[in-house]
């Protein structure tokens, strides 16, 4: 019998109303719609897709950050969409965040030490001067950054520095989950190498899972057991990581992974995708790609695809095409 998930999302919608037109008609941004995943307990899940699919909603709203407008979000057994503040600070410590710029998520105001400090005091975690300052320097050494980092503030470091004292504060409460929301994106190649190989070490040795959100399959490559293909607030291939890089199947997913950038004879196999990603307040009838895909016929404009099965249960695609492993 396999263990259960740890984290499961099911039917999960997003929608944000906008002000009402001179007509008086409001509009609604699906920017999630209809989105369902687990991540098990040690497992990378990567959610890739362009900008403006709806990957840092889903991650925001995934840890209550923004309230769903539909669906359901289950966490170690616990139901957490919904919950009312004080029981959903209970287990807030099990699922913490990374976000994209390390700047601005920093409080300029505070030096290191106080903002490691920050969730083990909040969470009741470890108390008293020396205690802390002990659990400080842990999580200064679990990072790669120099004890006496503890006395400076943000600013007085790199980025990829600063990104490093984000983990460190996520893993302050000891979490079972934490989403990187485009952790790297911001970092130099080089730092972005660094930064990977932390995670993929603390997640080894921490026995953490990771929502890890991208547009960039490179780096996805190199971390994640399985791979989520989001596009307009939708997603269109989810699976295992080798099987989506090496054979991808729905037709958006081969275009993002062919805009991936090679040398040689591989870099004449770029598909070029033509048009522009339609809005997530209209979104197009059917199938949400059809309007860019190369082998679009009828029935994809008029009817949504459903995820299914595609060979084994180890992946799954959203496509009227006969399409098969």
């Amino acid at each position: 019998m396999s263990e259960p998930a740890l984290l499961e999302v099911i039917s999960l919608k997003k929608h944000f109303p906008r002000p009402r037109t001179g007509f008086g008609v409001r509009e609604v941004v699906r920017a999630v719609d209809d989105v369902s995943f687990s991540i098990a307990r040690g497992e990378t899940l990567s959610i890739v897709g362009e900008s403006g699919c709806g990957k840092s909603t889903l991650g925001r709203t995934v840890l209550g950050l923004t309230p769903p407008s539909a669906g359901a979000v289950w966490f170690d057994g616990w139901r957490v969409d919904g919950l009312a503040r004080p029981q959903l600070r209970k287990i807030r410590r099990h699922f913490q965040v990374i976000f994209q710029d390390p700047m601005a998520s920093l409080s300029p105001r505070m030096r290191v030490r106080d903002i490691l400090a920050e969730p083990l005091v909040n969470f009741g975690i470890v108390k008293g001067r020396k205690a802390l300052d002990a659990r400080v320097g842990e999580l200064l050494d679990a990072v790669g950054l120099p004890r006496d980092a503890a006395l400076r503030f943000a600013h007085e470091f790199s980025g990829g520095q600063r990104q490093r004292i984000c983990i460190a504060r996520a893993l302050a409460p000891e979490p079972s989950l934490i989403v990187c929301d485009e952790a790297v994106s911001a970092l130099d190649v080089s730092v972005k190498a660094q930064i990977i190989n932390l995670l993929v070490n603390l997640q080894d040795k921490l026995k953490l899972s990771l929502l890890f959100i991208s547009h960039d399959l490179a780096i996805v490559g190199h971390l994640t057991h399985r791979i989520a293909v989001m596009y307009l607030g939708v997603m269109v291939e989810i699976g295992d990581r080798d099987l989506i890089l090496e054979r991808p199947l729905h037709p958006y997913t081969r275009a993002l992974i062919s805009s991936v950038p090679k040398t040689g004879k591989e870099a004449s196999k770029r598909i070029v995708l033509t048009g522009d990603v339609p809005s997530p307040v209209n979104p197009p009838p059917g199938c949400r790609f059809h309007t860019r895909c190369p082998k679009a016929f009828d029935r994809c404009r008029l009817e949504e695809p459903k995820l299914r099965s595609v060979g084994s249960q180890r992946r799954m695609v959203a496509c009227h095409l006969d399409i098969s492993e």
